[in-house]
């Protein structure tokens, strides 16, 4: 009797342990179950939070480039109107004036015919340069000259002004840029890089050289003027800009100076 009774104890004994260790098992299981539905929003919230914020980064970029845009056609409009400005209205304005000088010039005492025709000559110059910096200013006229004579065009403009050289040379095999939109922001760069040189450098001499090759057109501009510390000068409006215009043709910038080193630009564009 007590040897069946310690039988039956013994096996409700062993009925309680299998329910335990079922129990044990489900919670282990529901424990586990729980922790990768957790993982696993965290990773997809972790993604989507990703998505987002490049969505965002992109956005700004595409925003960015947008302003940039809208930003060089206002420019360029504003340059195009202040070109046709100075071609129709300054420029026939000086070739009256010239004309009028010759006129008083043929009626003139000898003693001022002198003084009259150097005040024609100054006038003539003034309209030469005027009609040249017109070209320069608009985008149309640039298009027309195309890329390397708008460029020998600003040079001989510049040396006429005040530098006593400003070469242009091409090396390779000359390259047509199919956007024309980019053939004109280049172009835009090199005169900032002009109007730098002729307000800060105090240089006697500026080149520029078009170099072609395979996939990339490799522009270097530089002059003999006094240069800055690049680092601890402050950044103005010229430098940002060049280096804004390059970066939305995706060209690649880079301008080393020194001082008393002169400054040389290099822009790399992709063909």
């Amino acid at each position: 009797m007590y040897y069946i009774r310690f039988l039956v104890l013994a096996q409700e004994e062993h009925t309680l342990n299998k329910e335990e260790i079922a129990l044990i098992g489900y919670v282990i299981f529901a424990l586990l179950l729980l922790s990768t539905m957790i993982i696993l929003f965290f990773v997809t919230f972790q993604k989507r939070k990703n998505k987002l914020l490049l969505e965002q980064i992109e956005q700004q970029k595409r925003f960015d480039e947008e302003i940039s845009r809208t930003q060089s056609e206002i420019q360029e409009q504003t340059l195009k109107h202040v070109g046709w400005e100075l071609h129709d209205n300054v420029g026939q304005l000086l070739a009256y004036a010239n004309m009028q000088l010759k006129m008083v010039t043929s009626k003139a005492p000898e003693d001022l015919k002198a003084k009259l025709e150097d005040a024609s000559l100054s006038v003539k110059e003034s309209l030469k340069e005027v009609r040249s910096l017109s070209k320069s200013l608009n985008n149309d006229v640039l298009l027309n000259m195309g890329f390397e004579e708008s460029i020998s065009n600003e040079l001989s403009r510049l040396k006429r002004m005040k530098f006593s050289s400003a070469e242009l040379s091409v090396k390779g095999n000359t390259k047509t840029i199919e956007d024309k939109k980019h053939e004109i922001i280049l172009f835009r760069i090199l005169q900032e890089f002009f109007s730098n040189s002729v307000k800060y450098s105090e240089a006697e001499v500026i080149n520029v050289t078009l170099d072609y090759h395979e996939n990339q057109l490799v522009i270097t501009a530089s002059d003999n003027g006094k240069g800055f510390d690049i680092n601890t000068s402050e950044k103005g409006s010229g430098l940002i800009n060049m280096k804004s215009r390059a970066e939305l043709i995706n060209a690649t910038y880079d301008l080393q100076t020194e001082p008393n080193d002169g400054v040389t630009l290099t822009i790399k564009y992709p063909l």
